[in-house]
């Protein structure tokens, strides 16, 4: 007889993990019990003769929701079990364990909903062990009932069968927390903006109706609300802009289902893998020209954000529409973070929707849709959300004590971290909105509380007018916690080779917006030695002036008036038209060039410049727009011929070339060039320094034209080129460079 104490670490409590022991268990005849334990792990101790098989069938078979990183095994005196049991949770933590994330509805579930029995057919809210709302829903550790928002809904004498009885309701209801039916579970509802109850037989088929009809309608999901909207009519996307002050930023757009995907936009079999993944995340992919969208869904771009249905409710919803597909975009104003209450959408959303299909599940943490994109043919995150967080992500060394990671202020995530494991929180947004830092700090103290991490620190950027850095200092303050701060751009690198698993010293490669330098300039275009927590600022763009600081990221055209200035000595009269001020903002920024206070390095605002010199962008309205317009309008160039050796020469011959080259072809060259130029500085670099690692980090380390020149460079002087995989290269992957930031500290 031989016995084991087990701790299985990993995504192991909210998808099944106690009942398919429980069922290998009883198979295999051994004894014991499984217990969730307070820090996200799961104990279970076996007896009987069949205990190394019973260890060994742990370790090789599990249903594909669970995610089993560690089983961490020690023999045991046998205690005379003779059955196997799920024994109730317990508060202590023994091994820290990974919080699950929302998992899509899996195809057993949406089968029940089109053509189940009375309890589950065209029932919105079905979901099993192995799919449905997790983290989402979740108050506090371990992953029980009476720890979430289910809790409201007590069960009907069926689903407490189900729950109690394997062999009635199966391994997908055996133990299953979230379990529910029509006969016990939220209710939809619909309402009209003014919050009153509009009469409806089926809430559900009401709102699809309405929506073919042209209403744009606020919809509850698991993680906030989306605002649906008929995606094919122009009248329709032009007024949802109107109402969400939302002039051009993309609008996503869900499809019923993969056919559906195919006729929007071009979806091969990555793509697909990635559409219908259990993570379910919006994809970018290339428009079809034949594409029934509005072309107003997503104004002067090339590809579509496209998604498909996570919850049966979803499902049902665009299955009742005339089209199968429709906006999904979050339930928000211009600014501010989705809501996740009815109070909020009523409050905030009331001049945007015309109704509301409300249901009464409470959202206890607001979770974005996931955003990812391919770059060199790999998928790249630009959101880490929905699906994905809070999964941990492990580091290539350990902290000494537990870590506090504080993000940046735009598209920004925060984290801790504790052992080699980063735990990232969902994304948070612009820190520019107050609600959006509020929920920075409710969601960090959140996470601190459910691992129970003590004699932490505190890491946030090194820029100190940051709400980010502010929040940190708070910290400090309150708690006496020691803080450290980091240089942006080396918070981008170590971003990258934590992602990457690097752990020697490397040439990275920031291309980025803007970060606050160690020289108080705002740079953007670096190459850096980064050995540890230290770095060489190696290489960098030429510095050009950045009339009105933080004011010339907001309007391109001021950056466009510095280029034409750096590189041609004058700045043409039809500037004006890119500036609100016209002639008289063109003025003051002629005024402030003759007397720069402060010079930029960042390719984010070169790819700027070029963008409003070749008209393809005069505006900012959303993060990146002109940078991401001019990527889109490359389709298709071709790579012209130039001598230049930095970005300042480059500007220059690319608007010496305008109107006798085609303007994709220089939108294309200008990119290509750029990667170029950095590439060859970061091989330098490396054969100076003896590396062969470099890493690639920043906002615009997702474009593809850039990537790929930076690739053929690095890769053709033999050198190995790390990109970012599992946090975005953007601001929503700092925190991860923070904390590994903290492990590197001496």
């Amino acid at each position: 007889m031989k016995a084991y104490r087990i701790h299985a670490v990993g995504i192991v409590q909210g998808v099944g993990f106690r009942p398919y022991v429980k069922t290998l268990a009883d198979r295999l005849g051994v004894g014991g019990y499984v217990r969730n334990l307070g820090g996200g792990e799961v104990e279970i101790f076996v007896e009987g003769e069949n205990a190394d098989a019973f260890v060994e069938a742990l370790r090789r078979e599990r249903p594909r929701a669970i995610v089993l990183e560690e089983l961490l095994v020690e023999e045991a005196r046998p205690m005379g079990h003779r059955a196997f049991e799920i024994l109730k949770s317990e508060e202590r933590s023994l091994a820290l364990s990974n919080i699950p994330p929302d998992l899509a509805i899996c195809d057993d579930c949406l089968a029940e909903v089109l053509s189940g029995d009375e309890r589950r057919r065209l029932y919105p809210f079905n979901s099993c062990s192995f799919c449905g709302p997790r983290f989402s829903v979740m108050r506090r550790l371990p992953y029980d009932r009476e720890n979430t928002s289910w809790s409201a809904f007590p069960m009907c004498d069926k689903c407490r069968e189900e729950y109690s009885n394997p062999r009635v309701g199966g391994l997908r209801r055996f133990f299953y927390q979230g379990i529910s039916c029509r006969r016990d579970g939220p209710r939809t509802r619909l309402l009209g903006a003014d919050g009153r109850d509009v009469a409806a037989e089926d809430p559900v088929a009401e709102a699809a109706r309405l929506i073919d009809r042209g209403r744009i309608v606020a919809v509850k999901g698991i993680g906030g609300y989306h605002v649906f909207a008929n995606a094919r009519r122009d009248d329709v996307v032009a007024e949802l802009r109107r109402r969400k002050r939302r002039p051009s930023q993309p609008f996503a757009v869900m499809a019923l289902n993969l056919d559906v995907a195919k006729a929007l936009a071009e979806v091969d079999g990555e793509a697909a893998e990635l559409l219908t993944s259990p993570q379910r995340p919006i994809v970018l992919l290339p428009k079809r020209e034949d594409s029934p969208v509005s072309p107003l869904v997503s104004p002067g771009l090339d590809k579509e954000g496209v998604f498909l249905p996570y919850t049966a409710l979803q499902y049902l919803l665009l299955s009742r529409t005339e089209d199968k597909f429709a906006i999904a975009t979050s339930g928000n104003v211009h600014g501010e973070p989705m809501c996740t209450s009815l109070s909020c959408v009523l409050s905030r959303l009331g001049n945007v929707v015309d109704y509301v299909l409300d249901h009464d599940l409470e959202i206890v943490h607001r979770v974005d849709d996931s955003v990812v994109r391919f770059t060199r043919g790999a998928p790249v995150f630009l959101r880490r959300s929905r699906g994905y967080a809070p999964a941990w992500i492990r580091i290539p060394r350990r902290l000494r004590r537990p870590a506090v990671a504080f993000g940046a202020d735009l598209q920004t995530a925060g984290g801790v971290a504790f052992d080699d494991k980063a735990v990232l929180t969902q994304y948070i947004g612009d820190l520019d909105s107050f609600d959006a830092l509020q929920d920075l700090d409710r969601e960090l103290r959140w996470f601190l509380e459910a691992y129970k991490l003590k004699d932490f620190v505190l890491i946030c950027d090194a820029n100190p007018a940051y709400n980010s850095t502010r929040l940190c200092l708070d910290w400090r303050d309150g708690l006496g916690a020691e803080a450290y701060t980091v240089q942006h751009h080396h918070a981008h690198a170590l971003s990258a080779a934590a992602d990457a698993g690097l752990d020697e010293p490397f040439v990275a490669i920031a291309i980025d917006g803007v970060g606050y330098g160690t020289d108080g300039m705002a740079w953007g275009g670096e190459v850096l030695f980064v050995e540890g927590a230290r770095f060489v600022r190696e290489r960098h763009l030429p510095y050009v002036p950045m009339p009105g600081g933080d004011l010339a990221a907001l309007r391109p055209g001021r950056m466009a008036a510095a280029y034409f200035h750096a590189a041609l000595g004058e700045i043409p009269d039809s500037l004006a038209e890119a500036l609100p001020g016209g002639a008289a903002e063109l003025a003051i920024v002629e005024r402030e060039l003759k007397n720069p206070r402060i010079y930029t390095s960042s390719a984010g605002r070169f790819l700027d410049a070029v963008a409003v010199a070749l008209g393809i962008a005069q505006e900012r309205t959303y993060e990146g727009e002109p940078a991401i317009k001019l990527e889109a309008a490359a389709r298709g160039g071709r790579l012209l011929s130039l001598d230049a050796e930095d970005q300042v020469e480059l500007f220059t011959e690319i608007v010496e070339r305008i109107g006798s080259a085609p303007t994709r072809d220089l939108a294309y060259t200008a990119q290509h060039k750029l990667g170029s130029i950095l590439g060859r500085w970061a091989c330098e670099v490396a054969e100076r320094r003896g590396t062969k690692a470099v890493a690639v980090s920043g906002g615009a380390a997702v474009n593809d034209i850039i990537m790929s020149a930076v690739a053929e460079e690095v890769e053709g002087c033999g050198f190995v080129l790390k990109q970012q995989r599992r946090a975005p290269p953007g601001d929503g992957g700092i925190a991860l460079g923070q904390i590994y930031y903290a492990a590197l500290m001496e």
